[in-house]
């Protein structure tokens, strides 16, 4: 919402610097997202002034200019070469002299036109910020003001404006009066009475040939008209326009304008019906027809359902309730007679009508957060004056008012010692009364407190005690509150396990040289194609979001490798090819058979471009491929002390190879590893070797929970190990991890380690064989083995690995 601090100042003063004002209003919960400047520049408006057109002779070397000379309140006339078909002598214009400054940043000089000087500018209504009138100057009325006066002391042709970003719950801030009791409360500036205050509207009664039928209560609260007759249509005066321009809004013609004003004013939209054009003179309030239609103000065919509610008159819908008028009963220029309703909508009806027709409009956005019926009269009120005031119209004698006002207003009591239990510090009572009463709060002193009656404006929004030491707390200043802790004995905050156990995985990571990132819970079909996944894989079953941000973010994610590409496209498009991040979130897949999301705590990790970084003795650095990933993933193995291990499997959009699946105490898979395939890289622009995998990092910690937080300690030995070193010829088909599995378990107690240590192919070991060279290394804990100890586990290992992997020893 924008606020113009010259309207705003009509009610209250808003203080001198808009940004102290703009402060202070954050700090009382009213966020201010800026401050801006509308119409003539502060540093040039005294140049622009009345004027009075004494003479307009033909330019002599131009024939749509001519040469003016105009009364500008000085000795001499100034001489003004202007372009505008409709000046004329006699005119009471708007001149902008030498000097002053326009909205667009332009600074007036003397300049010279076709040969002729002239000596500033005869405006028109869009060089001032007032409207898209460019058709000719802006003529004022004849006894506006003397040559030379200010225009700013006419209209306000230059404010400070703040942009305002309001929460849902104060609907009554979307008003300039609503905002002006803000500021009152804030700085303790006087406030004037509301712009309603003595405006006297015909009494409640019925009209002839007039009918309004409300037959949705429930989503109508309050229905109120009054009927007008004798309207002139026209421009509304340059003040009006100023302001609507202020906040944004384009004049239309008198009557449009008034509603338009008055919502702005008071927060409570209106809708003016020509009556002549209401077919019947009736109207009727009741829920659509499905596939009822409407053609609305902006042009548009509407498709309407039954839970949307309209205003129909004998001939159908003439207007969406709550969110925007019909073109077929529209005021127009031939208009005479006005019916200017004012109603009251139940918020979340309209929020639903809004948002299913994809219409959103001033008008919605302020019923959808919900207003109170007494407000319609008010708004009434103020319309009800500028109706008389701008249009010439005569009023009907009678107030068509259906449903009346609220319930009774509520009367909370607000206990001291509450104030002080939640706030953590003592507000003297008579603070708290000041303060509510500052809000138009109505109060009475009680026995432990206040008894606080709550206004209709704030119906919706205070409605228990808590809400009343919010509102003082957040007027006396919630930077005076004391730092306290919560009023708990015995409360202590610690982790879970689960949240110890997340936490030394990432740490893990960190520790190799991994960066964390946070990529979208929100990702679009196009990506399962991008991944080369299959029709029937069922990572390609996504949650579909109701009502997505955009259609790049319209499913829920089914893994985290996608996010972890796009971070890496990103930072590779602009030179970091070495990459090593990692990502702990949630991946989401449908279950058809509940309407709850299947939700997984995943873990993935994607490391591109050298392993390490470059030392001045290292030669070409290693590329960080398959390898790298399975070390990082048996190093999280290793601080999470788990038994995961990695076996041959392909994956769509792993490279064939160099791939295979995460498996945990050997049985159940968990993840995948592997390098990403050429294709998946190049459709993310990536052209480089990318390696990467990802687990379910909840059915890890599930195992891991049971003991990687119990602290185990093993004595160190003080007695030396056995090495050796064993040759075995293999199937190439067999892998090198299935070699020291079976090692490792024939090895018995005491084989300390085993690993590969070098591969050999070639002719010696024959076509479709390879020679894998283990490092063995036995100790005992007790004693010193001696080499017939190694020898017997040794040959154990030769013989389980002959008949369990039909292996020969190398001699």
């Amino acid at each position: 919402m924008r606020l113009p601090l010259a309207w705003l100042s009509e009610y209250v003063h808003p203080g001198g610097d808009p940004w102290e004002l703009a402060d202070a209003l954050s700090a009382t919960g009213t966020e201010v997202a800026g401050v801006d400047r509308f119409g003539i520049k502060a540093e040039g408006f005294e140049h622009l002034v009345v004027g009075k057109v004494l003479t307009a002779e033909q330019h002599p070397d131009a024939d749509r200019l001519k040469v003016c000379t105009v009364d500008v309140g000085e000795a001499e006339p100034a001489q003004i070469v202007c372009g505008a078909p409709n000046v004329a002598a006699g005119q009471t214009v708007a001149v902008a002299r030498p000097g002053t400054v326009m909205p667009d940043g332009m600074k007036l000089k003397k300049a010279k036109l076709r040969g002729v000087e002239s000596q500033g500018m005869i405006v028109s209504e869009r060089e001032l910020g007032l409207g898209d009138d460019h058709s000719g100057i802006m003529v004022l009325p004849d006894d506006a003001a003397s040559p030379g006066t200010f225009v700013a002391e006419l209209f306000e042709i230059s404010t400070d404006v703040l942009e305002l970003e309001l929460t849902p719950n104060r609907p009554d801030c979307l008003g300039i009066y609503g905002m002006a009791r803000e500021v009152h409360a804030s700085n303790g500036s006087p406030l004037t009475p509301p712009p309603w205050t003595g405006v006297e509207l015909p009494p409640v009664g019925e009209l002839d040939g007039i009918t309004i039928d409300v037959q949705v209560p429930e989503l109508c609260p309050r229905f109120t008209a009054l009927v007008y007759d004798d309207v002139t249509i026209g421009p509304s005066p340059h003040w009006l326009k100023a302001r609507l321009a202020a906040c944004g809004q384009r004049s239309i013609n008198n009557v449009v304008d008034i509603t338009n004003y008055v919502m702005l004013l008071t927060g409570q939209p209106l809708h003016a019906f020509d009556l002549d054009r209401v077919a019947g003179g009736t109207l009727v309030v009741r829920t659509a027809n499905a596939g009822e239609q409407i053609t609305t103000l902006d042009d548009e065919v509407r498709t309407l359902d039954e839970q949307m509610v309209v205003i129909d008159d004998a001939d159908g819908p003439t207007s969406i309730a709550g969110v925007m008028g019909g073109a077929r009963s529209e005021v127009a220029d031939t208009t005479t007679r006005v019916l200017m309703e004012v109603a009251t909508w139940i918020g979340p009806n309209i929020n639903r009508t809004s948002w299913k027709l994809a219409l959103r409009t001033e008008a919605s956005g302020r019923f959808e957060k919900g207003l109170a019926p007494e407000q319609t009269l008010e708004a009434q009120a103020v319309a009800h004056q500028l109706m008389l005031e701008l249009t010439g119209a005569t009023v009907r004698p009678a107030l068509i008012d259906i449903g009346g006002p609220g319930p009774d207003p509520a009367v909370i009591r607000l206990r001291s010692a509450r104030v002080e239990g939640l706030l953590g510090t003592s507000i003297p009572a008579e603070r708290q009364e000041a303060i509510l009463r500052s809000l138009e709060f109505g109060v009475t002193p009680a026995e432990d407190g206040l008894d606080v009656t709550v206004p209709a404006f704030r119906r919706l929004d205070v409605t228990r005690e808590a809400d009343l030491v919010e509102e003082v707390a957040r007027i006396d200043g919630v930077d005076n509150l004391p730092a306290t802790l919560p009023a708990r004995r015995g409360a202590a905050g610690r982790l879970s396990p689960m949240q110890r156990l997340r936490r030394r995985a990432e740490d893990a990571l960190v520790g190799r040289g991994l960066r964390g990132i946070m990529g979208w819970s929100f990702t679009n079909a196009g990506v399962f194609d991008r991944l080369r996944l299959p029709a029937d894989d069922p990572r390609r079953q996504a949650v579909a979001l109701a009502n997505p941000m955009s259609e790049d973010h319209a499913l829920l994610r089914t893994n985290l490798v996608a996010s972890l590409l796009d971070v890496a496209a990103h930072n590779v498009a602009r030179g970091a090819r070495d990459l090593r991040l990692f990502e702990r979130g949630a991946v989401y897949f449908a279950d058809p058979d509940d309407k709850l999301a299947d939700e997984h705590d995943q873990l993935g990790v994607l490391l591109t471009g050298r392993a390490a970084p470059p030392t001045w003795n290292d030669g070409a650095p290693a590329t960080a491929d398959v390898f790298a990933a399975k070390g990082v993933l048996e190093a999280l193995a290793t601080r999470l002390r788990v038994d995961l291990s990695v076996r041959h499997a392909e994956q769509p959009f792993l490279h064939p190879g160099r791939c295979g699946e995460i498996v945990l105490n050997g049985t159940d898979v968990v993840g995948w590893l592997g390098e990403i395939h050429p294709l998946v890289a190049q459709a993310w622009e990536i052209d480089q070797t990318v390696a990467a995998f990802e687990l379910d990092l909840g059915a890890v910690l599930a195992v891991a929970v049971e003991h990687a937080l119990v602290e185990e300690y093993e004595d160190v030995t003080s007695f030396p190990a056995v090495r050796q070193d064993l040759a075995v010829v293999i199937d190439s088909a067999v892998p090198a991890a299935d070699v020291v599995a079976a090692a490792r378990k024939a090895g018995g107690a005491l084989l300390a380690d085993a690993g590969v240590f070098d591969i050999y192919e070639g002719e010696q070991v024959g076509e479709g064989k390879r020679s894998l060279a283990l490092h063995l290394e036995f100790r005992a804990p007790d004693r010193t083995l001696t080499d017939e100890d190694a020898d017997g586990a040794r040959a154990k290992i030769v013989a389980a690995l002959t008949e369990q992997l039909g292996a020969v020893q190398r001699g």
